[in-house]
């Protein structure tokens, strides 16, 4: 049976894979985006406007990263059995809708850089900012985004808390997002840092059974005689 057509194989290996593969994009993400690179005490006023190609890879990037992470949360939900399936139901789905939400909000990204270029520079990063202080933006996008990153983090701790996943992988992955667009130092150990928490956790997935992943008792090896009748045990 190929991996596509068996659907346990194919789910733990693409919420695994996934897991390991969206820290990747997320920093390579980081590095392409012009403005963060400028580092914290620089203008970046325009500069989205200057370099509109490496916004348009940057800001696609960034939105897969996300994206990336939403089959990674399903899997972590998925193992959560027997110990803190409440909690972990729920973290689950604040960290599901709230990382919608990021991936949402990269858009924004191309709209300051058409506006940056349509308009003289500080007053296109001034309408762009306007923009996203309107309040549906506010708390249709970006709060529900920062909540995903709460809920991200108690979901590990909940997968923690089922014996699914190391105590420290919560706090790795949300360190690392948090810090990766520091750049370049910043980038560097958060990267690193999302990439060990996620990626521990799914390699994990990778390395389990089918069984083991679906939660399906491991059965009885037969000990019955060749002839397939019971053997005796007088």
């Amino acid at each position: 049976m190929s991996v596509l057509a068996d659907p346990r194989t194919f789910r733990r290996s693409a919420a695994g894979l996934c897991l390991i593969i969206a820290p990747l994009v997320y920093v390579a993400g980081i590095v392409v985006d012009p403005a963060l690179r400028q580092g914290r005490g620089d203008d970046t006023v325009g500069v989205y406007g200057q370099y509109p190609e490496q916004v348009s890879v940057s800001a696609s990037m960034l939105h897969w990263s996300w994206v990336l992470l939403l089959p990674g949360i399903i899997g972590m939900i998925h193992l959560i059995r027997q110990r803190g399936v409440v909690f972990g139901h729920i973290a689950g789905g604040l960290a599901f809708l709230g990382i919608v939400n990021f991936s949402g909000l990269m858009l924004g990204d191309f709209f300051y850089s058409r506006l940056e270029r349509a308009l003289p520079a500080a007053a296109g990063a001034m309408l762009a900012d306007q923009a996203f202080a309107d309040p549906g933006a506010r708390f249709a996008f970006q709060i529900p985004g920062f909540i995903g990153l709460v809920g991200l983090f108690l979901l590990g701790l909940a997968l923690a808390y089922a014996r699914r996943g190391p105590w420290w992988a919560p706090f790795a992955m949300l360190a690392g997002i948090l810090t990766g667009p520091i750049f370049p130092y910043g980038t560097i150990a958060g990267g690193a840092l999302y990439l060990a928490g996620a990626g521990v956790i799914g390699l994990r997935m990778l390395r389990m059974s089918d069984d083991e992943w679906s939660g399906e008792p491991v059965q009885p090896a037969f000990t019955g005689s060749p002839s397939g009748n019971l053997a005796n045990t007088r």
